[in-house]
Protein backbone atom coordinates (compact mmCIF):
# COMPACT_ATOMS: atom_id res chain seq x y z
CA UNK A 1 0.00 0.00 0.00
CA UNK A 2 1.76 3.64 -0.85
CA UNK A 3 1.84 5.87 1.65
CA UNK A 4 -0.84 8.60 2.10
CA UNK A 5 1.52 11.74 1.84
CA UNK A 6 2.83 9.93 -1.92
CA UNK A 7 -0.34 10.08 -3.19
CA UNK A 8 -1.38 13.08 -1.99
CA UNK A 9 1.70 14.63 -3.39
CA UNK A 10 1.51 12.76 -6.79
CA UNK A 11 -2.28 14.18 -6.97
CA UNK A 12 -1.34 17.39 -6.16
CA UNK A 13 1.41 17.57 -8.72
CA UNK A 14 -1.10 16.31 -11.93
CA UNK A 15 -3.42 19.17 -10.18
CA UNK A 16 -0.34 21.50 -10.96
CA UNK A 17 0.55 20.19 -14.26
CA UNK A 18 -2.94 20.57 -15.32
CA UNK A 19 -4.23 23.88 -14.39
CA UNK A 20 -0.03 24.89 -15.72
CA UNK A 21 -1.28 23.29 -18.86
CA UNK A 22 -4.85 24.83 -18.75
CA UNK A 23 -3.47 27.68 -18.69
CA UNK A 24 -0.81 27.42 -21.09
CA UNK A 25 -3.53 26.05 -23.74
CA UNK A 26 -5.66 29.62 -22.55
CA UNK A 27 -2.17 32.19 -23.17
CA UNK A 28 -1.61 30.27 -26.88
CA UNK A 29 -5.40 30.89 -27.59
CA UNK A 30 -5.31 35.00 -26.73
CA UNK A 31 -1.33 34.59 -27.05
CA UNK A 32 0.03 38.23 -24.66
CA UNK A 33 -3.21 39.03 -23.22
CA UNK A 34 -3.07 38.14 -19.41
CA UNK A 35 0.63 39.48 -19.37
CA UNK A 36 -0.82 42.67 -21.27
CA UNK A 37 -3.45 43.52 -18.74
CA UNK A 38 -1.44 42.76 -15.62
CA UNK A 39 1.37 45.14 -17.23
CA UNK A 40 -1.32 47.64 -18.01
CA UNK A 41 -3.09 47.34 -14.28
CA UNK A 42 0.29 47.51 -12.66
CA UNK A 43 1.40 50.90 -14.90
CA UNK A 44 -2.58 52.09 -13.62
CA UNK A 45 -1.47 51.78 -10.03
CA UNK A 46 1.32 54.39 -10.45
CA UNK A 47 -1.43 57.44 -11.11
CA UNK A 48 -4.77 55.92 -10.07
CA UNK A 49 -4.08 57.46 -6.18
CA UNK A 50 -4.75 60.62 -8.38
CA UNK A 51 -7.52 60.40 -10.39
CA UNK A 52 -10.44 62.18 -7.35
CA UNK A 53 -9.33 65.51 -5.87
CA UNK A 54 -8.30 66.07 -2.34
CA UNK A 55 -11.32 66.03 0.05
CA UNK A 56 -10.69 69.82 0.58
CA UNK A 57 -11.57 70.15 -2.99
CA UNK A 58 -14.17 67.66 -3.73
CA UNK A 59 -17.20 68.85 -5.65
CA UNK A 60 -15.59 72.35 -5.27
CA UNK A 61 -16.18 74.32 -8.65
CA UNK A 62 -14.38 77.51 -7.82
CA UNK A 63 -15.52 80.71 -9.63
CA UNK A 64 -15.37 79.23 -12.75
CA UNK A 65 -18.67 79.03 -15.16
CA UNK A 66 -19.84 75.91 -16.27
CA UNK A 67 -18.77 74.67 -19.87
CA UNK A 68 -22.20 72.52 -19.23
CA UNK A 69 -24.15 75.39 -19.60
CA UNK A 70 -24.55 77.22 -23.02
CA UNK A 71 -24.11 80.54 -23.68
CA UNK A 72 -28.00 81.04 -23.79
CA UNK A 73 -27.29 79.97 -20.05
CA UNK A 74 -29.45 77.06 -20.80
CA UNK A 75 -27.87 73.68 -19.28
CA UNK A 76 -26.29 70.68 -20.99
CA UNK A 77 -28.08 67.53 -19.81
CA UNK A 78 -27.42 65.14 -22.65
CA UNK A 79 -24.91 63.49 -24.74
CA UNK A 80 -26.45 65.47 -27.81
CA UNK A 81 -26.53 68.72 -25.71
CA UNK A 82 -22.87 67.65 -24.97
CA UNK A 83 -22.09 67.69 -28.68
CA UNK A 84 -23.68 71.21 -29.46
CA UNK A 85 -22.41 72.80 -26.59
CA UNK A 86 -18.98 71.92 -28.25
CA UNK A 87 -19.19 72.66 -31.07
CA UNK A 88 -20.13 76.21 -29.47
CA UNK A 89 -16.99 76.29 -27.36
CA UNK A 90 -14.79 75.19 -30.10
CA UNK A 91 -16.35 77.77 -32.48
CA UNK A 92 -16.00 80.50 -29.79
CA UNK A 93 -12.29 79.88 -29.78
CA UNK A 94 -11.15 79.96 -32.98
CA UNK A 95 -13.08 83.28 -33.28
CA UNK A 96 -11.69 84.05 -30.32
CA UNK A 97 -7.73 83.12 -31.40
CA UNK A 98 -8.09 83.48 -34.89
CA UNK A 99 -9.18 80.50 -37.43
CA UNK A 100 -7.17 77.90 -38.63
CA UNK A 101 -5.59 77.64 -42.21
CA UNK A 102 -6.45 74.63 -43.71
CA UNK A 103 -4.16 71.64 -42.84
CA UNK A 104 -1.71 70.52 -45.38
CA UNK A 105 -2.83 67.33 -46.77
CA UNK A 106 0.59 65.61 -46.88
CA UNK A 107 3.09 67.89 -44.79
CA UNK A 108 6.46 68.74 -46.15
CA UNK A 109 9.12 67.65 -44.50
CA UNK A 110 13.30 67.49 -44.99
CA UNK A 111 15.26 64.63 -43.86
CA UNK A 112 18.46 66.23 -42.87
CA UNK A 113 20.23 63.08 -41.07
CA UNK A 114 19.53 59.30 -39.52
CA UNK A 115 21.48 57.95 -37.28
CA UNK A 116 20.83 54.60 -35.65
CA UNK A 117 20.80 54.35 -31.73
CA UNK A 118 21.00 51.64 -29.01
CA UNK A 119 16.99 50.19 -29.94
CA UNK A 120 15.96 52.56 -31.94
CA UNK A 121 16.55 54.87 -35.24
CA UNK A 122 16.90 58.87 -34.73
CA UNK A 123 15.72 61.04 -37.69
CA UNK A 124 16.61 64.61 -37.54
CA UNK A 125 14.46 67.08 -39.64
CA UNK A 126 12.54 70.19 -40.75
CA UNK A 127 8.95 70.48 -40.65
CA UNK A 128 6.86 73.41 -41.98
CA UNK A 129 4.89 73.70 -39.49
CA UNK A 130 2.97 77.28 -40.12
CA UNK A 131 0.96 78.04 -43.48
CA UNK A 132 3.63 80.44 -44.07
CA UNK A 133 6.40 78.16 -44.98
CA UNK A 134 7.69 78.30 -41.13
CA UNK A 135 10.01 75.59 -40.30
CA UNK A 136 10.52 74.02 -36.34
CA UNK A 137 13.56 71.57 -35.97
CA UNK A 138 12.44 68.36 -35.16
CA UNK A 139 14.14 64.74 -33.97
CA UNK A 140 11.78 61.54 -34.62
CA UNK A 141 12.33 58.77 -33.01
CA UNK A 142 11.86 55.34 -34.37
CA UNK A 143 11.74 52.02 -32.10
CA UNK A 144 13.32 49.24 -33.96
CA UNK A 145 10.68 46.32 -34.79
CA UNK A 146 7.64 45.54 -36.67
CA UNK A 147 5.09 48.88 -36.13
CA UNK A 148 2.85 50.12 -36.17
CA UNK A 149 3.58 51.72 -32.46
CA UNK A 150 1.90 54.35 -30.20
CA UNK A 151 3.41 57.96 -30.67
CA UNK A 152 3.74 61.07 -29.29
CA UNK A 153 4.13 64.65 -29.83
CA UNK A 154 6.64 66.08 -27.86
CA UNK A 155 6.54 70.11 -28.42
CA UNK A 156 9.60 72.47 -26.33
CA UNK A 157 11.61 75.56 -26.62
CA UNK A 158 14.06 73.54 -28.56
CA UNK A 159 14.13 69.36 -29.63
CA UNK A 160 17.64 68.60 -27.99
CA UNK A 161 16.33 68.55 -24.46
CA UNK A 162 13.37 65.27 -25.14
CA UNK A 163 15.92 63.31 -26.98
CA UNK A 164 18.23 63.86 -24.36
CA UNK A 165 20.99 65.96 -25.85
CA UNK A 166 20.93 68.37 -22.51
CA UNK A 167 22.23 67.34 -19.36
CA UNK A 168 19.68 69.41 -17.60
CA UNK A 169 16.46 67.45 -18.85
CA UNK A 170 18.29 64.17 -18.78
CA UNK A 171 16.06 61.55 -16.63
CA UNK A 172 13.68 64.60 -15.97
CA UNK A 173 12.09 65.77 -18.64
CA UNK A 174 13.82 63.95 -21.86
CA UNK A 175 10.36 62.25 -22.58
CA UNK A 176 11.03 61.59 -26.41
CA UNK A 177 13.86 59.46 -25.29
CA UNK A 178 12.37 57.63 -22.28
CA UNK A 179 9.26 57.10 -24.59
CA UNK A 180 10.61 55.96 -27.44
CA UNK A 181 12.76 53.14 -25.03
CA UNK A 182 9.24 52.30 -24.12
CA UNK A 183 8.27 51.39 -27.84
CA UNK A 184 6.81 54.62 -28.77
CA UNK A 185 7.06 56.42 -31.57
CA UNK A 186 8.22 60.12 -30.51
CA UNK A 187 8.18 63.67 -32.75
CA UNK A 188 9.71 66.13 -30.58
CA UNK A 189 9.73 69.74 -32.17
CA UNK A 190 10.97 73.29 -31.12
CA UNK A 191 9.49 76.60 -31.72
CA UNK A 192 8.26 77.59 -35.31
CA UNK A 193 10.90 79.59 -36.57
CA UNK A 194 13.63 77.62 -34.41
CA UNK A 195 14.70 76.09 -37.75
CA UNK A 196 15.86 78.86 -39.87
CA UNK A 197 16.96 80.78 -36.64
CA UNK A 198 18.35 78.48 -33.94
CA UNK A 199 19.72 81.18 -32.07
CA UNK A 200 16.32 83.59 -31.46
CA UNK A 201 14.51 84.07 -28.40
CA UNK A 202 11.73 81.76 -28.15
CA UNK A 203 9.44 85.10 -27.41
CA UNK A 204 10.52 86.85 -30.44
CA UNK A 205 9.74 84.03 -32.70
CA UNK A 206 6.21 83.64 -31.00
CA UNK A 207 5.41 87.66 -31.62
CA UNK A 208 6.78 87.67 -34.63
CA UNK A 209 4.63 84.51 -36.00
CA UNK A 210 1.15 86.33 -34.33
CA UNK A 211 2.09 89.55 -36.03
CA UNK A 212 2.92 88.18 -39.42
CA UNK A 213 -0.10 86.25 -39.45
CA UNK A 214 -2.61 87.54 -37.64
CA UNK A 215 -3.16 85.28 -34.18
CA UNK A 216 -2.73 84.76 -31.15
CA UNK A 217 0.73 82.74 -30.77
CA UNK A 218 -0.94 79.68 -28.80
CA UNK A 219 -3.50 79.32 -31.69
CA UNK A 220 -0.48 78.97 -33.88
CA UNK A 221 1.45 76.43 -31.44
CA UNK A 222 -1.62 74.44 -31.63
CA UNK A 223 -1.63 74.28 -35.45
CA UNK A 224 1.25 73.55 -35.51
CA UNK A 225 0.97 70.34 -33.62
CA UNK A 226 -2.02 69.47 -35.81
CA UNK A 227 0.53 69.15 -38.97
CA UNK A 228 2.62 67.05 -36.57
CA UNK A 229 -0.08 65.11 -35.93
CA UNK A 230 -1.20 64.92 -39.57
CA UNK A 231 2.54 63.99 -40.44
CA UNK A 232 2.52 60.89 -37.67
CA UNK A 233 -0.89 59.37 -38.51
CA UNK A 234 0.46 59.14 -42.23
CA UNK A 235 3.61 56.96 -41.38
CA UNK A 236 3.40 53.15 -41.90
CA UNK A 237 5.26 52.70 -38.42
CA UNK A 238 2.44 54.81 -36.39
CA UNK A 239 -0.96 53.39 -35.74
CA UNK A 240 -3.10 56.67 -36.15
CA UNK A 241 -5.52 55.98 -33.69
CA UNK A 242 -3.35 56.42 -30.92
CA UNK A 243 -1.18 59.27 -30.56
CA UNK A 244 -0.77 61.73 -27.37
CA UNK A 245 0.94 64.77 -26.28
CA UNK A 246 3.31 65.59 -23.93
CA UNK A 247 4.71 68.95 -23.05
CA UNK A 248 6.22 70.78 -19.72
CA UNK A 249 5.97 74.43 -19.02
CA UNK A 250 5.95 76.15 -21.85
CA UNK A 251 5.40 72.92 -23.69
CA UNK A 252 2.29 72.40 -21.69
CA UNK A 253 0.74 75.24 -22.80
CA UNK A 254 1.06 74.48 -26.41
CA UNK A 255 0.33 70.83 -25.41
CA UNK A 256 -3.49 72.20 -23.96
CA UNK A 257 -4.43 74.50 -26.71
CA UNK A 258 -2.92 71.87 -28.90
CA UNK A 259 -4.47 68.91 -27.46
CA UNK A 260 -7.92 70.74 -27.03
CA UNK A 261 -8.35 72.23 -30.57
CA UNK A 262 -7.03 69.23 -32.08
CA UNK A 263 -9.09 66.23 -30.65
CA UNK A 264 -7.53 63.48 -32.57
CA UNK A 265 -4.78 63.48 -29.88
CA UNK A 266 -5.52 60.29 -27.88
CA UNK A 267 -4.75 61.79 -24.48
CA UNK A 268 -2.74 64.25 -22.99
CA UNK A 269 0.20 65.41 -20.70
CA UNK A 270 0.26 68.62 -18.98
CA UNK A 271 3.17 69.28 -17.11
CA UNK A 272 3.25 71.82 -14.91
CA UNK A 273 1.77 74.98 -17.61
CA UNK A 274 -0.42 76.73 -15.47
CA UNK A 275 -4.10 75.34 -16.67
CA UNK A 276 -5.84 78.33 -15.15
CA UNK A 277 -4.75 81.94 -14.72
CA UNK A 278 -3.02 83.25 -11.60
CA UNK A 279 -1.70 86.93 -11.82
CA UNK A 280 0.02 86.14 -8.00
CA UNK A 281 2.08 83.75 -10.02
CA UNK A 282 4.70 85.26 -12.91
CA UNK A 283 5.24 81.80 -14.45
CA UNK A 284 1.38 81.59 -15.02
CA UNK A 285 2.37 84.23 -17.83
CA UNK A 286 -0.81 84.12 -20.25
CA UNK A 287 -1.12 87.94 -20.20
CA UNK A 288 2.74 88.28 -22.39
CA UNK A 289 2.22 88.48 -26.36
CA UNK A 290 3.85 85.76 -26.93
CA UNK A 291 0.73 84.09 -25.51
CA UNK A 292 -2.27 85.22 -25.24
CA UNK A 293 -1.50 89.03 -24.94
CA UNK A 294 -1.19 89.75 -28.60
CA UNK A 295 -2.14 92.70 -29.49
CA UNK A 296 -1.84 94.09 -33.13
CA UNK A 297 -1.48 98.25 -31.93
CA UNK A 298 0.40 97.75 -29.18
CA UNK A 299 3.38 95.59 -27.51
CA UNK A 300 3.19 95.36 -23.42
CA UNK A 301 6.48 94.90 -21.03
CA UNK A 302 7.24 91.43 -19.61
CA UNK A 303 5.67 90.93 -16.34
CA UNK A 304 2.32 90.52 -14.22
CA UNK A 305 -0.36 92.99 -15.15
CA UNK A 306 -0.31 96.33 -13.25
CA UNK A 307 -1.62 99.82 -13.72
CA UNK A 308 1.60 100.88 -15.08
CA UNK A 309 1.78 97.40 -17.67
CA UNK A 310 -1.83 96.56 -18.44
CA UNK A 311 -3.33 93.32 -19.73
CA UNK A 312 -3.61 93.80 -23.64
CA UNK A 313 -5.13 91.56 -26.44
CA UNK A 314 -7.45 88.29 -25.80
CA UNK A 315 -6.31 87.75 -22.27
CA UNK A 316 -7.39 91.39 -21.61
CA UNK A 317 -10.83 90.64 -23.13
CA UNK A 318 -11.02 87.18 -21.28
CA UNK A 319 -10.27 88.67 -17.49
CA UNK A 320 -13.13 91.47 -18.77
CA UNK A 321 -15.43 88.95 -19.25
CA UNK A 322 -15.08 86.66 -16.21
CA UNK A 323 -13.69 84.29 -18.36
CA UNK A 324 -11.24 81.27 -18.05
CA UNK A 325 -9.71 77.81 -19.62
CA UNK A 326 -12.13 75.89 -18.00
CA UNK A 327 -14.16 75.90 -21.28
CA UNK A 328 -11.49 75.10 -23.23
CA UNK A 329 -10.33 72.33 -21.04
CA UNK A 330 -13.71 70.81 -21.59
CA UNK A 331 -13.00 70.06 -25.17
CA UNK A 332 -11.01 67.37 -24.05
CA UNK A 333 -13.70 65.16 -22.42
CA UNK A 334 -13.43 62.13 -22.72
CA UNK A 335 -10.71 61.78 -23.81
CA UNK A 336 -7.95 61.46 -20.72
CA UNK A 337 -5.62 64.17 -19.79
CA UNK A 338 -2.77 64.17 -16.85
CA UNK A 339 -2.02 67.92 -15.50
CA UNK A 340 1.21 67.49 -13.54
CA UNK A 341 1.03 69.84 -10.72
CA UNK A 342 4.06 72.09 -9.42
CA UNK A 343 4.58 75.27 -8.72
CA UNK A 344 2.18 77.00 -11.35
CA UNK A 345 -0.75 74.02 -10.83
CA UNK A 346 -0.87 73.33 -7.01
CA UNK A 347 -3.93 71.19 -5.63
CA UNK A 348 -6.36 74.18 -5.61
CA UNK A 349 -6.53 73.93 -9.28
CA UNK A 350 -8.55 70.82 -8.82
CA UNK A 351 -11.19 72.85 -8.96
CA UNK A 352 -11.21 73.47 -12.25
CA UNK A 353 -10.25 69.84 -13.34
CA UNK A 354 -13.54 69.18 -11.62
CA UNK A 355 -15.95 71.04 -14.51
CA UNK A 356 -13.93 68.48 -16.99
CA UNK A 357 -14.82 65.61 -14.10
CA UNK A 358 -18.16 66.65 -14.23
CA UNK A 359 -18.53 66.70 -18.41
CA UNK A 360 -16.93 63.19 -18.63
CA UNK A 361 -19.41 62.29 -16.04
CA UNK A 362 -22.61 63.18 -18.20
CA UNK A 363 -20.52 61.46 -20.88
CA UNK A 364 -20.25 57.98 -19.01
CA UNK A 365 -16.77 58.20 -17.97
CA UNK A 366 -14.88 58.02 -15.00
CA UNK A 367 -11.13 58.00 -13.98
CA UNK A 368 -9.76 60.04 -16.85
CA UNK A 369 -9.26 62.93 -15.25
CA UNK A 370 -5.82 63.10 -13.21
CA UNK A 371 -3.37 65.50 -11.19
CA UNK A 372 -0.05 64.75 -9.86
CA UNK A 373 0.90 66.78 -7.52
CA UNK A 374 4.71 67.80 -6.81
CA UNK A 375 6.75 70.53 -5.02
CA UNK A 376 9.55 71.61 -7.76
CA UNK A 377 8.24 72.90 -11.01
CA UNK A 378 10.71 70.01 -13.01
CA UNK A 379 9.48 66.74 -12.69
CA UNK A 380 10.69 64.90 -9.86
CA UNK A 381 11.34 60.84 -10.54
CA UNK A 382 8.06 59.99 -9.43
CA UNK A 383 6.08 62.12 -11.03
CA UNK A 384 7.96 61.67 -14.72
CA UNK A 385 6.92 57.91 -14.22
CA UNK A 386 3.37 59.02 -13.56
CA UNK A 387 3.37 61.17 -16.45
CA UNK A 388 5.09 58.27 -18.82
CA UNK A 389 2.63 55.58 -17.24
CA UNK A 390 -0.25 57.08 -18.11
CA UNK A 391 0.56 57.97 -22.06
CA UNK A 392 1.77 53.88 -22.06
CA UNK A 393 -1.52 53.03 -20.29
CA UNK A 394 -3.96 54.86 -22.63
CA UNK A 395 -2.04 54.71 -25.78
CA UNK A 396 -1.29 50.84 -25.41
CA UNK A 397 -4.49 49.64 -24.23
CA UNK A 398 -6.61 47.63 -26.96
CA UNK A 399 -10.07 48.12 -25.67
Amino acid sequence: MRDRGVVEGARRKRTVMATSLMLTVMASAVPGRAEEKVSLEKLRQSFDRFTAPPAEFAGQYGKYRSPLRFSDDTMVTTGDDWARRRREILEKWHRRLGAWPELPARPNVKRLESVERDGYTEHHLHIEVLPDGTLSDAYLLVPNGKGPFPAVFVPFYEPHSSIGRDAKARNSYDYGLQLVRRGFVTLSIGTPGGAEKPKADTRELLIRAGVELHRQPLTLLAYAAAVCHTLLAQMPEVDPARIGIIGLSYGGKWSIFAACLYDKFACAVWSDPGIVFDESNGSVNYWEPWYLGYAPDVLRKPGIPSAENPRTGLYKDLIDAGDDLVDLHALMAPRPVLVGGGTADPPRNWQALNHLMAVNRLLGYEGRVVMTTRAPHLPTPEALLQELDFLEYWLKRRD
